[in-house]
């Protein structure tokens, strides 16, 4: 099934993708404003998006906060994570596509997490979601 969804992306993609498999943290708007947490893969990453696994069903159509553990490190020495916020555009089979919109990197340090802002309000009052090699 995933070889499906990659022959049938490569006719529509403007950007490369790069196989790329990696954990993501993700939080999916709901109706009321509020937001569902998960945890999955990345498949592959381009820069205009990421095809990922899920552990639950997602609507097309939703917004989208993703955290994803990056395999490169700043100065050697410090992990790194890709912040970004974009919207589900497909949900195959346990995989979702997402457009990327707004992305940024930021270090991964010890008990700073995955700090993800809901619209609304700024990222330093949003929740927390750790990755493992975050908590103590």
């Amino acid at each position: 099934m995933l070889r499906m969804l990659f022959d049938n992306d490569n006719n529509r993609r403007k950007t490369s993708r790069f196989p790329i498999v990696r954990e993501i943290r993700y939080r999916v708007s709901t109706r009321d404003n509020l937001f569902e947490t998960g945890v999955g893969s990345t498949v592959n990453i381009s820069s205009s998006g990421v095809l990922f696994s899920t552990e639950k069903p997602i609507l097309p159509g939703r917004r989208i906060e993703v955290a994803i553990s990056w395999p490169a490190e700043l100065n050697r020495n410090t992990a790194l994570k890709l912040v970004a916020r974009g919207r589900i555009v497909r949900v195959e089979g346990g995989v979702a596509a997402a457009e990327l919109q707004n992305f940024e990197f930021r270090t991964m340090g010890a008990g700073l997490g995955v700090t993800l802002g809901s619209v609304g309000t700024s990222p330093s009052k949003a929740p927390v979601i750790p990755f493992p090699s975050e908590q103590h």
